[in-house]
């Protein structure tokens, strides 16, 4: 999976259909323990709700781990129409809870799916999405004088500065995308910058700048 988008932060939504409340969640998640760590949580918090249906996708190095589930619902109303939705909009590192109170009136089987995938679709849209694609993350050391210029060539090549530390030399940590990664190596070959050293430190997806 070369890129796909995520949410900055938790967002909450609510809608009412036919007297039934769907309480939907929307949470960034960067792996399955945390995802169902969640869960369990969301569950204890809403255990007096009739469902608590649930989905996810979550990028696991190259392959994408995704699960769903109706939660009692009729097979196929819930967990995998939110699924549907997450993949056909590329997103991943998401969890969506949507817990339902039943109001008394059946909603059928299409009146699920849509208030499920309603519910969905109303928190993707409050949310902040973050682009992500694979990258690479490495520090990379710098004299005093040379820092002013190397965040100047930062900015103009979308390489994102995470972190700095200032000791004998600046260490910046950075992150760059596989096409900046070659530009770079080649620039500090040939002292088209000013660095003393670089050391690579690990393949992983990277918010696009």
């Amino acid at each position: 999976m070369e890129n796909f988008a995520t949410i900055k932060e938790e967002v909450y939504v609510e809608i009412v259909e036919k007297k039934s409340k769907f309480i939907a969640h929307l949470f960034p998640v960067e792996n399955v323990e945390e995802a169902e760590n969640i869960i369990k949580e969301t569950k204890k918090k809403y255990y007096d709700a009739r469902h608590n249906c649930i989905a996810y996708r979550i990028v696991d190095k190259s392959k994408v781990i995704e699960k769903a589930s109706d939660d009692g619902e009729p097979s196929g109303t819930a967990g995998g129409p939110m699924l549907n939705i997450l993949q056909k909009n590329n997103l991943a590192n998401i969890l969506v809870i949507v817990t339902r109170y039943f109001g008394g009136i059946l909603l059928g089987t299409g009146g699920l799916v849509r208030a499920y995938s309603d519910s969905l679709i109303k928190a993707i849209e409050l949310s902040t999405k973050v682009e992500k694609c694979l990258g690479t993350e490495l520090n990379v050391y710098i004299k005093y004088t040379y820092y002013e210029t190397f965040k100047h060539y930062c900015k103009k090549n979308n390489i994102n500065i995470v972190d700095s530390q200032y000791l004998e030399n600046i260490v910046c940590k950075i992150q760059v995308t596989n096409n900046i990664k070659e530009k770079i190596i080649k620039d500090f070959e040939i002292k088209n910058i000013n660095l003393e050293k670089m050391e690579f430190l690990s393949e992983k997806y990277i918010n696009k700048v």
